[in-house]
């Protein structure tokens, strides 16, 4: 009987065709809220809580669908241990590890703009 309830429950998988790295991209970044949880979990910051309390306006809600897209990408592995209560942690993939050099060379091009721009006002002549 539990046995034929715990398989009601578990979602069927769908094959589907691989996504293209275009595709994944564009969704992750898509939400302003992506970046910082990819980088708080970068920097050791792996559950759930803490990462709601990572930045103010990042809801329980969205920071659970930003976790689910990341793994349905296989950037994020989810980790749950048999404790009482219950803990889970969210660690990056070797993928994900991939993924966050893509994030590491976008910032990368940002400092350049930026220190370009300031360059640029600094060599403007004062009337």
């Amino acid at each position: 009987m539990v046995e034929n309830i715990v398989k009601s429950r578990v979602k069927k998988s769908r094959v589907t065709r691989p996504v293209s790295a275009a595709e994944m991209v564009e969704n992750c970044l898509g939400c302003k809220w992506t970046v910082h949880v990819l980088g708080q979990i970068r920097k050791g910051v792996r559950r759930p809580g803490e990462l709601a309390r990572s930045a103010n306006g990042l809801t329980t809600k969205v920071l659970n669908e930003r976790l689910h897209k990341l793994m349905r990408f296989g950037v994020l592995e989810r980790k749950s241990y048999p404790e009482i209560p219950p803990r889970v942690e969210y660690a990056l993939t070797p993928l994900g590890r991939r993924f966050i050099k893509l994030l590491d060379e976008i910032d990368k091009l940002q400092r350049e703009i930026t220190a370009a721009h300031n360059n640029k006002e600094d060599a403007v002549p004062e009337s």
